[in-house]
């Protein structure tokens, strides 16, 4: 994994990653990989797990941590990403090679993995697809597309990824596991949730024999590590801490709601990818979904009102780390002011024609 920009920092100025604990570990996993003195570097960009490129000189690896400070039980399972992208190995959904995952806490003060680096880049904003043009934009976007479709059509058994989640009672179990998150980081008063989780929870779609599939849990252009212009783009899919076995319906909505983030938040600490020429149309993507996917995909309503209540929680997860110092680089004291209307908006898709 590799992404830009970056934070160098000096091995004893880095946040949440000790080199000379990480190396006594790593060369007790794999002896004699390391040769030689180590670096590292804080990968800027994401507001989630903390994400560093270790190198010595002549290889090079990628270390996956949670934030610092307040951290949600059920979040940032750095064992579930790591199993995952294990287990989609030897499958045509690109991912990172694993190398080795340490559960125990007392070696970086909290689990951590450690992956292969990929040369690509996190498309985030509108300024850098322009810079490459709209054909390779749409072209990235034609390819977002059918990469979520492959995943899904992915047999988890078959993979040994059975046991990710519970397929059955899905959707009721994610309105009550945000609803939980929520109580868990909520830094004021906020009405529209309360509104939205009773409506999401009395609109539950019936289970209809819909194939569950791998659900990434969080799939947007910037968790794609791209070479634009190639034939196959996407080089890599990662962040995959929310990942589960479900209604693959999730993903789709919830990608949507990140492209509309800008409009609905006014532009507040979001990404603006969406709005380049050349990146494609929520109903551009819908379609080429359902056609690589063959899902009927009806209405998209109540997923549309849960991504919408998903996303508002991280936001104000991170809100949260945020007031109480516990965010590592910049971008963040502006998150908290997209929750609200990420709310509202997610209360108008369940409430629109019913």
């Amino acid at each position: 994994m590799s992404t830009d920009p970056s934070t160098p920092l000096p091995a004893s100025g880095l946040p949440g990653l000790d080199l000379a604990a990480w190396r006594r570990w790593y060369d007790a996993q794999r002896p004699a990989e390391i040769d030689g003195e180590l670096s590292g570097t804080l990968i800027a960009g994401g507001k989630s797990n903390l994400t560093y490129e270790v190198s010595d000189g002549t290889r090079w690896w990628i270390v996956r941590r949670p934030p610092l400070g307040h951290v949600q039980a059920t979040a940032h399972d750095m064992g579930r990403e790591f199993t995952v992208m294990s287990g989609l190995a030897d499958t045509d959904v690109p991912v990172p090679r694993t190398y080795a995952h340490c559960p125990d806490p007392d070696v970086l003060g909290a689990p951590f993995y450690v992956m292969e680096r990929i040369v690509g880049t996190p498309y985030r904003t509108a300024a850098e697809l322009e810079a490459i043009g709209p054909q390779h934009t749409a072209e990235l976007g034609a390819a977002m597309i059918d990469v979520l479709a492959r995943l899904h059509a992915v047999d988890p058994a078959a993979v040994g990824l059975a046991e990710l989640g519970r397929p059955a009672g899905f959707l009721e179990r994610q309105v009550r596991r945000w609803g939980r998150q929520l109580e868990g980081s909520r830094t004021r008063e906020l009405p529209d949730a309360t509104r939205l989780l009773e409506r999401l929870a009395a609109t539950v779609p019936a289970e209809d024999g819909r194939a569950a599939g791998i659900v990434h849990g969080d799939y947007r252009l910037d968790n794609l590590l791209a070479v634009a212009g190639d034939p196959q783009p996407v080089r890599a899919v990662v962040d995959w801490e929310m990942a589960t076995l479900g209604d693959p319906l999730t993903d789709v909505a919830l990608l949507l709601v990140y492209d509309s983030l800008g409009s609905i938040s006014g532009g507040a600490a979001v990404a603006d990818a969406s709005t380049a020429p050349g990146y494609p149309s929520a109903e551009s993507q819908l379609e080429r979904y359902a056609a690589a996917s063959g899902r009927d995909l009806g209405r998209m309503d109540f997923h549309l009102g849960l991504a919408h209540l998903k996303l508002a929680v991280i936001l104000e997860g991170i809100h949260h780390r945020h007031l109480l110092g516990q965010t590592v680089g910049e971008g963040f004291d502006t998150v908290g002011e997209a929750v609200e209307p990420l709310l509202a908006a997610g209360l108008a898709a369940v409430t629109a024609d019913s």
